[in-house]
């Protein structure tokens, strides 16, 4: 499983690591201690990055700096997969993002929620590779 430090997952979520650790000590997101770090459980992150993107007055700070060519990191929350094409769901920031692609694709890049990818926009076609 992985666990994301308390600044990987503020800049997945597109908030600062004070954000993250209020929202930690206030219960709101799940964390874990590894060798005295404090740590967020990639599945955790995905589900509280999801939460996020569906609320109505989510801030969008980034909105006027984004352009037709973009790479966004962030963080896969949902894989929809059948024989053939896989639907890939990710939060990037304040931004929620989907991709079609075929499944082997999205085998060959170990997509599943918790997992960091980056989205490549251009025009109406989102690619999704890994870091």
């Amino acid at each position: 499983m992985t666990t994301y430090r308390i600044a990987e997952a503020a800049e997945l979520l597109g908030v600062s690591d004070d954000t993250v650790r209020r929202w930690v000590e206030a219960g709101r997101l799940p964390a874990v201690v590894v060798d005295g770090r404090t740590g967020v459980p990639g599945p955790d992150l995905a589900a509280f990055a999801e939460s996020l993107a569906l609320e109505p007055d989510r801030e969008r700070t980034r909105a006027a700096s984004v352009s037709a060519r973009n790479r966004l990191a962030g963080i896969v929350t949902r894989v929809k997969r059948d024989a053939v094409m896989a639907q890939v769901e990710m939060v990037c920031g304040p931004y929620r993002m989907t991709s079609l692609m075929s499944a082997d694709a999205a085998d060959e890049l170990g997509l599943e929620p918790g997992v960091r990818a980056i989205a490549s926009v251009k025009s109406t076609n989102v690619v999704v590779e890994r870091p």
